[in-house]
């Protein structure tokens, strides 16, 4: 069975009918990118993403990646993919022009990333760190940084990684115990092990570039010791050149649930005495600067599961219509009932409904997130970009925790639509489902995205963002209490978000007091319902767009009211259940952190 990826009706309707993107032209920064550029540019995505990208998916999952002598070797199909993303300049695709990048708005790319990442998610991935870690040298690298290697990596010459993670600091990153020993002339000697590190080693770029979170010797104990280096697999001449290896050594890769096109490994950083590394930004304020990458990697794994999400509904709703089996629950009775396509079974278009549903919030969220950014790029005004850029501060912990979550839960039914051919491996719903699962651990696991939501975002600038994005809401909610179609839906979410408010002010208060555990236990079902509401609100704003157009369009009024009838799905019978995870909150149960170590088995 072809799999599928994108429906590019929806697309198109969240960049043209819902955010207008194209209105981004007016500014001079993304002057040239009107609507007809960039319907060419997703449309080119789309090509190559089902012509070339797409067959690679199952090759790669099923070959994985080869590790011998401490070199990596990616599946031999991935080259010529590799080649067509620097020939199409896909790999920096909103950076400058005179990086490599195309310059394009992020709400674009987005769309593009959609398909891209939906074709071959072990394979975007060398792509996703290469271009995170060259934003985090344009961002705090010296002339000479950047002048060695922006251009390489933007263009794909070279490759980028991440190395935070050891074996004994994977979360905790402030118990790191790689180290950073200055030398006579400037540059510092590198000692220590990285694990679960994505595209670390491979042979699709003949250089790597590794930012590395190591602490100087003598630097303070946990995260305000640390600082930020590169450190690159070959070492880089003066005059850009490539020199001698640079004591960067791949001792395994893992084997994995899924991604198995990607690898992982384990690299040892200074074995032989002789890892070199600048420092890339200020010392003992690696943190700070890693966060940058970080957040654009949390963007990046929404998007992640968004467009496995979107691949398994759309795999799912192909072949709900056309798999026939059972009869009809109105002429069960009828003699010798026909069977019928499954799709007219009224669980299985639960199940579909609930993939539509969260596919369509998930994409309205990451579109709506990118397009903030493109907004704070080219705003005048401190105070909004301010404001902005605290919203998008507010949404990325849901960007990240709450899509992946429900990333998993729809290739979870995408499987079972499929019945007993979705847990076989011929069909694309098993891998969709095994790839999912890793975005909900990796960039930091979901659990410290719902810390991060209450620990942080609830009372950053004494709660301004949050009162900002809900302000958003009112708007969409004012609006549809004046629409007959959708009164009653607005003044639902209306109550729920004033819900969610007292919800917050209740963990807030509790986080800040003696009860502080078990307003932790809590953070996750917070950033639920906090996700829930959001989606409910993104639903209805689509909603409140297609009730404008519903009655004069023409092939397009199935599509339309499809928006409406998420909308009420939603908010009818999730949102609800929304409320009940609230009123559980509230109670603030003491039972999870009560509860005696040994009482656990």
């Amino acid at each position: 069975m072809a799999q599928l990826i994108a429906d590019r009706r929806d697309i198109d309707f969240v960049l043209h009918e819902q955010l207008e993107v194209e209105k981004l032209s007016n500014h001079e920064t993304f002057g040239e990118f009107n609507r007809k550029t960039m319907d060419m540019v997703v449309s080119e995505a789309r090509n190559l993403s089902l012509k070339e990208v797409l067959p690679t998916n199952v090759i790669g999952d099923r070959k994985g990646c080869e590790f011998q002598n401490g070199l990596v070797k990616v599946p031999e199909e991935f080259q010529k993919i590799w080649q067509l993303y620097r020939d199409g300049e896909w790999i920096a695709m909103t950076e400058k022009p005179e990086w490599g990048g195309q310059g394009m708005p992020h709400a674009l790319s987005v769309a593009a990333t959609e398909y891209l990442n939906g074709a071959n998610m072990a394979m975007f991935m060398y792509v996703a760190l290469t271009h995170g870690a060259a934003n985090l040298i344009e961002a705090f690298g010296t002339d000479q940084q950047k002048k060695q290697c922006l251009r390489n990596m933007y263009t794909g010459k070279w490759g980028g990684t991440m190395l935070l993670t050891e074996p004994n600091a994977g979360s905790d990153v402030g118990a790191l115990e790689t180290t950073a020993k200055k030398n006579p002339d400037g540059t510092y000697s590198i000692t220590g092990n990285k694990i679960f590190i994505s595209a670390g080693e491979n042979d699709l770029v003949e250089n790597i570039i590794h930012p590395v979170l190591a602490r100087i010797e003598g630097a303070p104990a946990g995260t305000r010791g640390i600082s930020l280096f590169l450190v690159p697999k070959i070492r880089i001449n003066e005059d850009g050149t490539l020199g001698e290896l640079n004591d960067v050594v791949c001792t395994g890769i893992e084997h994995k649930m899924g991604i198995h096109g990607n690898c992982t490994c384990s690299l040892s950083l200074g074995a032989k005495g002789s890892c070199i590394g600048t420092l890339l930004g200020e010392e003992n304020k690696g943190m700070k600067a890693m966060f940058q990458m970080m957040n654009e990697a949390r963007i990046y794994c929404g998007i992640q599961g968004l467009s496995l999400a979107s691949s398994s509904y759309m795999n799912a709703v192909n072949y709900a219509k056309q798999r026939v089996q059972g009869a009809n629950l109105m002429t069960m009775l009828d003699k010798n009932p026909p069977a019928v396509p499954i799709i007219q079974h009224p669980d299985v278009r639960r199940q579909l409904m609930n993939m539509k549903v969260y596919v369509e919030g998930m994409r309205s969220l990451l579109y709506y997130l990118a397009y903030l950014n493109d907004l704070v790029k080219i705003e005048g005004s401190t105070e909004e970009k301010e404001r902005l850029q605290g919203i998008v501060d507010v949404l990325i912990p849901v960007a990240k925790g709450y899509v992946t979550d429900r990333c998993f839960d729809v290739c979870s039914h995408g499987v079972q639509v499929f019945g007993g051919y979705g847990f076989i491996e011929e069909y694309p719903q098993a891998q969709l489902l095994r790839d999912a699962r890793i975005t909900m651990i990796y960039e930091g696991s979901n659990g410290i995205q719902a810390m991060d939501l209450l620990g942080r975002k609830l009372g950053m600038k004494k709660g301004k963002p949050v009162m900002d994005l809900f302000a958003e809401i009112q708007k969409t909610t004012s609006e549809a209490k004046k629409n007959d179609a959708l009164k009653d839906l607005g003044e639902d979410l209306e109550d729920a978000m004033t819900k969610l408010g007292e919800t917050a002010m209740h963990m807030g208060k509790k986080a800040m007091s003696a009860e502080v555990m078990s307003a932790f236990a809590f953070a996750h079902p917070f950033l639920e319902a906090t996700g829930d509401v959001i989606m409910a609100w993104l639903l209805l704003w689509r909603a409140l767009v297609a009730s404008k157009k519903v009655e004069t369009a023409k092939k397009d009024k199935t599509f339309y009211i499809g928006q409406m009838k998420s909308a009420e799905f939603f908010i009818e019978s999730i949102l609800p259940i929304s409320l009940g995870k609230m009123n559980a909150i509230m109670k603030n149960s003491h039972a999870a952190v009560d509860m005696s170590e040994d009482a656990f088995g």
